[in-house]
């Protein structure tokens, strides 16, 4: 019996670098910390060090990647790449390391591609119409949907760029916070004139390393499979705020179920997580540990992705 082909999806985001390699039903899923986006808000361009990082990252992935028989590769760029000067130099790098150019998604395709992977696997019983909610590093998605995309919005406003704009004390002061929180809500303000209906949605779904994190903090370990359909309810997401916003650096390391290299920003994305549960009033939200990459792959799958698909 033929083996199915393996196909690989790559996100290359503000703060990491994911993998998904799928064959059938076997997922392998692979992610690094890189910090692209470091910087990017203030000088307007990807920093050499962060440069080096990604690549580096995305070595390893190409050697993965072999290592598991991929027939057909895919990758993304988001926020931090489309927003640099010098993203030609970045994206032809990437293209001499992966084989395959990025594609670099505008707000709204990154929220739609996001929205068809993380609706894979998701429980029974969430409602419709739903809203994706995907909290990045330098850019936050709102998708509204059903068994399709009905409408999509980016800000830019993410984990990494709201804590250089607003965070800077170690812990931040709680004059930052509230500005931080503000700055968030000012966004939310354009993203319901563009879609009033995001105030009458039946059921939010998270994604994203910020939900991700927020959700192990509160049931105390990093599992995936325990966080895939978890009910964050918003009291629950008050609390972590409250805890993490008030610690040290130092001291915030130590809950368990947040990794380390998410310590330093965690705060910032709890800024833009209870700015967007408040101002829509939610109860909570379903976190979705299916994002981009799981789209990218079933578009390869199917031979529907840009520029082809795994091969007959």
């Amino acid at each position: 019996m033929n083996q199915p082909h393996a196909v690989a999806g790559i996100d290359i985001g503000t703060n990491s670098v994911k993998m998904l390699v799928r064959r059938g039903t076997e997922r392998h899923r692979f992610v690094q910390t890189v910090r692209l986006g470091e910087g990017v808000h203030r000088s307007g361009e990807l920093h050499p060090d962060a440069v080096e990082r990604t690549l580096e990252a995305l070595r390893g992935f190409a050697r993965t990647a072999d290592e598991h028989g991929v027939t057909a590769l895919a990758a993304v760029a988001t926020s931090a790449t489309r927003d640099a000067r010098n993203r030609e130099a970045f994206l032809q790098a990437v293209e001499s390391v992966l084989g395959t150019r990025p594609l670099v998604l505008s707000g709204v395709e990154e929220g739609r591609l996001a929205y068809r992977g993380s609706c894979i696997d998701l429980p029974d019983g969430i409602g419709s119409p739903r809203l994706v909610l995907d909290i990045g590093g330098g850019s936050t998605e709102f998708v509204i949907g059903d068994t399709d995309v009905r409408s999509a919005f980016s800000v830019d406003v993410g984990c990494i760029r709201l804590t250089e704009r607003e965070l800077r004390a170690d812990p931040p002061r709680p004059e930052e916070l509230s500005n931080a929180i503000g700055h968030v809500q000012d966004h939310l303000d354009d993203v319901i004139r563009d879609m009033p209906a995001i105030l009458d949605i039946a059921s939010v779904v998270g994604i994203g390393g910020t939900i991700s994190t927020v959700a192990a903090v509160e049931i105390g370990r990093m599992d995936p499979s325990d966080l895939h359909g978890f009910w964050l309810s918003r009291d629950a997401a008050e609390d972590v705020f409250r805890t993490l916003a008030t610690e040290r650096l130092a001291d915030r390391l130590h809950n368990p179920g947040l990794p380390p290299d998410r310590a330093p920003i965690i705060v910032g994305g709890l800024c833009v997580l209870v700015a967007v549960l408040r101002k829509l009033k939610a109860d909570g939200l379903t976190v979705s540990q299916r994002n981009a990459i799981d789209g990218i792959c079933a578009m390869l799958l199917e031979g529907t992705w840009p520029g082809g698909g795994a091969p007959s």
